[in-house]
């Protein structure tokens, strides 16, 4: 017997046009002074994650503060109130999941 399997590719295909209003990439991103911020998930284990990337953002890249706010559940979005405060204070934010 013969099955077939039909297999859908989820990425996006790549950009082929210029992109000079584009922001930085990470890693050209100064982040000496900057202020990141962290929205955090809620599943167990991502405040370690947390805890060492504050850590080592602080000591090694001289990220000024770390702001972190964490959603009620996984399963719902932050709530524009954190979307905005984190928007106005950071320079950088990044969102979580841990497990």
């Amino acid at each position: 017997m013969t099955t077939t399997v039909l297999l859908f590719d989820p990425t996006a295909p790549r950009r082929t046009e210029e992109r000079d209003n584009a922001p930085a990439r990470l890693g050209l991103v100064k982040l000496s002074g900057a202020v990141v911020g962290f929205i955090d998930n809620a599943k167990p284990n991502f405040h370690h994650l947390v805890d060492d990337l504050t850590e080592l953002l602080v000591s090694a890249y001289g990220v000024q503060r770390v702001i972190t706010r964490r959603k009620p559940s996984a399963s719902i979005p932050a709530t524009s109130d954190v979307i905005e405060e984190l928007a106005e204070a950071c320079d950088m934010v990044i969102t979580g999941s841990g497990d």
